[in-house]
C-alpha cells in the first residue's frame, strides 16, 4: 500500500521525485562511522560471510520540506518520512519491510534506487558509496538493481506494446535490434507468459499478466537486486500466490537478491530470510523471519502480527490478539521517545522521554523498546547496544520489569 501520510510520488510512477531538502542537524551521521551491526547470522539464501554485503545502508534520513506563504516561500518544517535507518543486505538473500502505511516503506526503496534524494547518511552498493553519484557514474548501477512498482498498470506505458516495453532495457543492455523480438519473448516465457503477446498493449491483460510483464522488464538487465514495492497487493489471492512462487523460482535461477516492501505479514514470512519492522519512519525491531513471527520483541510487531487472519473463524475468534488505538503521530512533528509510546499499553516515563537503543539480542534479533517482551533478564545482560541504533538514542537499558503485557500478548497464526 502506498505510503499515504508522506508525500511520496505516486506508487507506480518511476520518474524521479523531487529531492528532499537537507537539515542542518542530519550532518551530524557523516561523521560517524558506518554501522558494523549487521545481520550475524544467514538467512535462508543468504551467502557470503558477514563481513560484505551487496547493499548497505547506513543512518539513512530522508526529510520532505513543507512551505508555507504567498509572497515568500518559506520553509516551516520537515516531514520524516525515513529517520536514522541502518540495515544490510546479503548476496541472495530476501529482506522483508513491514509496517502501516506511511512508515515510510516506499520513500525508503525509493530512496535506495535514487528515484529520491537521501538528506542523509549512506548508501552503498557493492561498497560503492552511491548516495550522491550523478546520472553518469549510477548507468553501471542501475543495471544491477531495478525496482518493480506496486500498480502494474499505472507503471507499464500505455501507448507502448509489450515488445516495446521490454525493448528499451534490453538496448541498454546492449542486446543488437536483430536480437531484441527473440530475447523478449525469452523474457516473456522466463516469467511464465507466451512469447506470441509482443503485440499487445498493457491494457489487453490482467493485473497478474500486468505484473508479470513488470517483472519482465526489471530482469532484462540482468540486475542483481531487485526492490519490489508490494508488488501483490493489487491481486486476489490466487493471483498473488502465483506470483510469489514466480518470484522464489527466479531467486533461485538467477541468484537475485529482494527488498520486499509489503504490508501483509503472512506474504513476507512466506518470501523473506529476514524481515524489518518499521514505524514512523523508524526501525523497531529486525529479526530472521521465523524468530520474528516466534517470538516478537516490539508490542509493535506484536501489533502487526495480530492482525493476521486465521483461517480458522474458531481459532480466529479464540485467539489472543494484540489491540492498540488512536492513529500514528504526525510525521511532521513526531513525539519525543520511542515513537509508539502514544499507543504503546506498556509505555512508561522512560518511553515517552527517551528514545530506545536498537539492542541486539541473540540470533541476530535486534529491537527498539526500554520494555522488550518475550525476553528474560538473562537475555537482556548478554545483550549488546547495535551500532545502527539511532544517533538521537539514548544509553538506558532495555528493562523487562516496567511495562504491562495488558493488551500485547498474541499467538502467531500457524
Amino acid at each position: 500500500m502506498s505510503e499515504a501520510s508522506t508525500p511520496d510520488p505516486p506508487g507506480s510512477d518511476p520518474a524521479p521525485a523531487e529531492s528532499a531538502a537537507p537539515e542542518p542537524a542530519a550532518t551530524e551521521s557523516a561523521a560517524r562511522e558506518p554501522a558494523a551491526t549487521k545481520p550475524p547470522g544467514q538467512g535462508g539464501n543468504g551467502g557470503g560471510n558477514g563481513t560484505s554485503f551487496l547493499l548497505d545502508v547506513d543512518h539513512l534520513r530522508v526529510l520532505f520540506p513543507i512551505k508555507a506563504g504567498v509572497v515568500v516561500n518559506r520553509q516551516v518544517g520537515h516531514v520524516h518520512a525515513v529517520d536514522d535507518v541502518s540495515f544490510a543486505l546479503r548476496e541472495g538473500e530476501t529482506l522483508g519491510i513491514v509496517g502501516e502505511s506511511g512508515c515510510g516503506k516506499t520513500t525508503l526503496i525509493r530512496v535506495l534506487v535514487r528515484l529520491i534524494e537521501a538528506t542523509s547518511g549512506t548508501i552503498r552498493f557493492r561498497g560503492q558509496d552511491i548516495t550522491k553519484s550523478g546520472r553518469r557514474s549510477l548507468e553501471p548501477i542501475r543495471k544491477e538493481m531495478q525496482m518493480v512498482f506496486q500498480d502494474p498498470q499505472a507503471s507499464l506505458n500505455p501507448r507502448k506494446r509489450v515488445g516495446q516495453i521490454l525493448a528499451t532495457p534490453l538496448k541498454i543492455r546492449g542486446v543488437s535490434r536483430d536480437k531484441l523480438q527473440s530475447e523478449s519473448r525469452d523474457l516473456l516465457e522466463k516469467v511464465g507468459m507466451s512469447g506470441d503477446v509482443l503485440n499487445r498493449f498493457p491494457h489487453e491483460f490482467s493485473g497478474g499478466q500486468r505484473q508479470r510483464i513488470g517483472i519482465a522488464r526489471a530482469l532484462a538487465v540482468n540486475p542483481q537486486l531487485v526492490l519490489l514495492d508490494e508488488p501483490v497487493s493489487a491481486l486476489d489471492v490466487s493471483i498473488q500466490a502465483q506470483v510469489i512462487n514466480l518470484l522464489d523460482e527466479l531467486q533461485d535461477e538467477l541468484h537475485l537478491s529482494y527488498v520486499f516492501v509489503a504490508h501483509d505479514l503472512s506474504v513476507v514470512r512466506h518470501v523473506s530470510d529476514r524481515i524489518v519492522v518499521m514505524y514512523l519512519g523508524k526501525l523497531m525491531e529486525v529479526a530472521p523471519a521465523e524468530e520474528l513471527y516466534n517470538k516478537p520483541i516490539h508490542p509493535y510487531t506484536s501489533v502487526l502480527l495480530g492482525a493476521i487472519p486465521i483461517p480458522d473463524p474458531k481459532q480466529n475468534r479464540a485467539r489472543d490478539r494484540a489491540v492498540v488505538s488512536g492513529e500514528p503521530p504526525n510525521p511532521i512533528s513526531p513525539p519525543p521517545g520511542c515513537r509508539f509510546h502514544t499507543r504503546c499499553p506498556r509505555a512508561t516515563e522512560v518511553c515517552r522521554t527517551v528514545e530506545p537503543q536498537l539492542t541486539e539480542y541473540a540470533g541476530g534479533h535486534l529491537a527498539a523498546c526500554h520494555h522488550p517482551q518475550h525476553v528474560t533478564a538473562d537475555e537482556i545482560a548478554r545483550a549488546s547496544r547495535s551500532d545502527a541504533s539511532p544517533l538521537s538514542a539514548g544509553d538506558a537499558v532495555p528493562d523487562i520489569s516496567g511495562g504491562s503485557d495488558d493488551g500485547v500478548t498474541v499467538s502467531a497464526p500457524a
